[in-house]
């Protein structure tokens, strides 16, 4: 690495100074404002000529470029020893850096993910909403969550998938679960399935995951036969199931390539004028739709669509190098198109190639893709509150945006907002919550939940609660350098307005525009003013405060209903004679809910460890007697 700090300040002199001492091999190279934040990160094939071209005239410069140029401070490169490795390190250090100057993918974060945790010996399969690190292999986003749970509901039926949440082989239940007991679960933590078969299974889920059903069925029909003819029937009605199975999922799936290709098609739609642009990609497995995913990017300003569609197919296939297909569909050539051809097959160990189709059903797809992505920035545009069918300027800021800077005298328009509330039920399980809202929709990857720590028993302070949260989410977000909101919204009057102010003051952030949303009358309160302001009820800023309000509400009301349910669970076993803390405990782990031990019969439940046969009836008998409409299994 090599990195050259420049004198404070625009000086192109220095950096073309700069630029000239650099050497002609490939790399990145990084550009820094005076504070030493990253502007932009580039890829270079040679870093002294492509370092050189930003410093010429200003008139051969978009807008953009010359915005980043007159911010530059100084150079950071990396050499590199192809360019291909310069793709890949560009491409995490944008991930890394999040430079405003870079056009940047963003995934639609209220979509789930298949998560398949392959890095352990035995994986679990289950839906999440975060993005990790953690060698695990990510499915989706899926934009038709009914769609998907109900695929993996079948999936679980056809295969013994584990569903406990023990890290093997570090972590061991004593026994096996219920699951075993009824057929769910094969037992590989009592050494009752081996890794390698429970691996094999993995992968066929995989497989069929990824739309790859064909080789799945060949293989699953020869062992049924296998089966059948060693009559190993109880095996091949198993195998039997799986093939039903198969057929369920596929009859889900749309027909959209007479010939079984595999392939994906993407397509963009963008706003005018440096607007939101969206893009989609449409996943076809042997010649069936069996996916669309979403993505947002930010940062586009006014860059030629093929930067935007090579910024699209870069962002999506770098990070999910095991779901590269044998062919991608693009409506329009782009840049670096060869290089990113040659890198993603060898990553993928197979040979893809980017096509541009002229006609036929590849060229219907990567139009219908464009349609897709425009009926999603449609959509989003009714979501905000936008007229259906009209051009927005979103470089600026939206309607919504706008009037609420205008309304509460903010300096710039508010895209990203904070709201924090409260909730609580006669003292007991006290929570916050803090969602946070951008551009008027929901940013759940910046959600937080939090267990009052400083109240008591009983006892209920709004203030004193909202305080605690104020300062605990803003101590952490300082302290990790994280970025901060626009606007800082309460749930409440002024009581709690001053409560959140204290806090702020304490975290160093008292500089951030701050409101309080009273329920009542829907009044606005704002520090160092005495009387509310009263928006009009049609006005779009209020309805932007309205949605982080209800949202944070929401969120909150949640969390304190889960930890009250838990409550309410404990203090129901724990008046069950002979039921301990101790066996309390073992009990909630192995059937995780009072429905579920209700549901037992005294066998199951005297499997637990700690339990035996007459303290099973005994738990029975009693929660059976608090709810007779419910009988045990059989």
């Amino acid at each position: 690495m090599s990195g050259e700090r420049g004198p404070r300040g625009p000086d192109l002199d220095g950096l073309r100074e700069q630029a000239r001492g650099l050497g002609h091999e490939p790399g990145v190279y990084l550009f820094r404002d005076a504070a030493g934040g990253v502007l932009y990160v580039g890829k270079a094939k040679s870093l002294r000529s492509r370092v050189a071209s930003y410093f010429g005239a200003e008139a051969s410069r978009s807008v953009k470029l010359v915005r980043l140029v007159r911010e530059i401070d100084s150079i950071e490169t990396f050499p590199v020893l192809s360019e291909a490795e310069a793709l890949l390190l560009e491409w995490n250090l944008i991930r890394e850096f999040g430079p405003r100057f870079n056009i940047q993918l963003r995934d639609d974060k209220s979509y789930p993910y298949i998560k398949v945790t392959i890095g352990e010996p035995f994986p679990r399969i289950f839906v999440t909403r975060r993005l990790r690190d953690d060698g695990s292999r990510y499915l989706g986003p899926f934009t038709d969550v009914g769609a998907m749970r109900r695929a993996l509901r079948t999936i679980k039926k056809m295969y013994t998938v584990r569903s406990c949440h023990y890290r093997m082989p570090a972590k061991l239940p004593p026994r096996p679960c219920l699951d075993y007991h009824i057929g769910r679960c094969k037992a590989p933590c009592a050494g009752l399935q081996s890794e390698g078969d429970y691996r094999a299974m993995i992968d066929e889920i995989l497989e069929i995951l990824g739309g790859r059903t064909r080789a799945v069925r060949r293989s699953v029909e020869d062992r049924m036969a296998e089966a059948a003819e060693a009559l190993d029937y109880e095996r091949a009605g198993e195998l039997r199931d799986v093939l039903r199975g198969l057929d369920q999922l596929e009859s889900r799936q749309a027909a959209i390539d007479p010939r079984g290709g595999s392939h994906d098609a993407i397509g963009f739609a963008r706003q005018p004028a440096g607007g939101s642009v969206c893009g989609i990609v449409l996943r076809v497995r042997e010649g069936r739709l069996v996916g669309r995913r979403v993505h947002y990017l930010a940062n586009v300003g006014d860059e030629p669509d093929d930067a935007v569609l090579g910024a699209l197919v870069k962002g999506y296939y770098l990070r999910q190098a095991d779901d590269v297909p044998s062919e991608l569909l693009v409506p329009d050539p782009f840049h670096e198109q060869d290089l990113v051809e040659e890198y993603l097959s060898g990553v993928a160990g197979h040979r893809l190639r980017i096509r541009v189709p002229a006609r036929g059903p590849g060229l219907e797809l990567t139009r219908a893709a464009s349609r897709n992505a425009a009926h999603v920035l449609e959509r989003d545009r009714v979501e905000r509150g936008e007229e259906v069918g009209t051009e927005v300027e979103t470089a600026g800021p939206s309607p919504a945006a706008a009037r609420l800077a205008e309304a509460l005298s903010l300096e710039a328009p508010a895209r990203d907002i904070v709201c924090f509330d409260v909730s609580t039920l006669a003292g007991r399980e006290s929570v916050g919550s803090c969602v946070w809202l951008r551009d008027g929709r929901p940013h759940k990857d910046e959600y937080r939940k939090f267990r009052i720590r400083d109240s008591e028993e009983g006892r209920t302070d709004d203030y004193a609660m909202m305080q605690e949260i104020v300062s605990r989410y803003f101590d952490r977000r300082v302290r990790e350098g994280r970025a901060l909101p626009d606007l800082v919204v309460v749930d409440g009057g002024r009581g709690q307005l001053s409560a959140a102010r204290q806090a702020m003051d304490g975290a160093g952030v008292s500089d951030l525009p701050t409101v309080a949303l009273a329920k009542r009358d829907e009044e606005v309160f704002r520090p160092g003013t005495r009387t509310p302001l009263r928006l009009p009820r049609a006005d779009p800023g209020l309805h932007w405060l309205q949605r982080a309000r209800d949202e944070a509400h929401r969120f909150a009301l949640r969390y304190n209903r889960t930890l009250r349910s838990r409550r309410a669970l404990r203090s129901r076993l724990s008046e069950i004679p002979g039921v301990g803390p101790e066996r309390e405990q073992r009990l909630l782990e192995r059937f995780g809910s009072l429905d579920l031990i209700r549901r037992a019969t005294p066998a199951q439940l005297a499997r637990t460890p700690g339990i035996g046969p007459a303290t099973a009836t005994s738990i029975l008998a009693a929660l059976h007697e608090e709810d007779p409409a419910r009988g045990t299994a059989s």
